[in-house]
């Protein structure tokens, strides 16, 4: 089954999505920001990235651009609520740095698990 990368620092996001792909039968690691995103890489394969757009530490387009220069066969979903802009500008780069996907918060289990194995089966 896929390794997934979940990373987001908003702790109930975290959770909820960890817990909801390990019951689809997914391998699930999780990171609080960017950089302990970067580093989980670094030492596990990853197959996909689901990563948080507005974050303390690392911006998700850092970690998206990283993801990409570093550990080019990762497939990337973004995620975001926005912040103080729309999600969408932010989604909107985020697919111009290299991301495969987006979701903007809130999102349906189904809409996550759609898009997941469209990605990565």
């Amino acid at each position: 089954m896929p390794h997934v990368l979940v990373i987001d620092d908003d702790e109930q996001y975290l959770c909820l999505l960890k817990a909801l792909l390990n019951r689809e039968g997914y391998e699930v690691l999780a990171a609080r920001d960017g950089k302990q995103g970067l580093e989980i890489c670094e030492g596990t394969h990853v197959d996909l990235a689901i990563s948080d757009i507005v974050m303390p530490e690392m911006e998700g387009l850092e970690v998206i651009m990283e993801l990409k220069k570093r550990f080019s066969g990762v497939k990337i979903i973004a995620i975001s609520g926005g912040g103080r802009n729309h999600p969408g500008d932010y989604l909107n780069l985020a697919t111009g740095f290299g991301a495969n996907s987006t979701l903007t918060k809130p999102f349906s289990g189904e809409e996550l698990l759609a898009t997941v194995k469209e990605l990565v089966g």
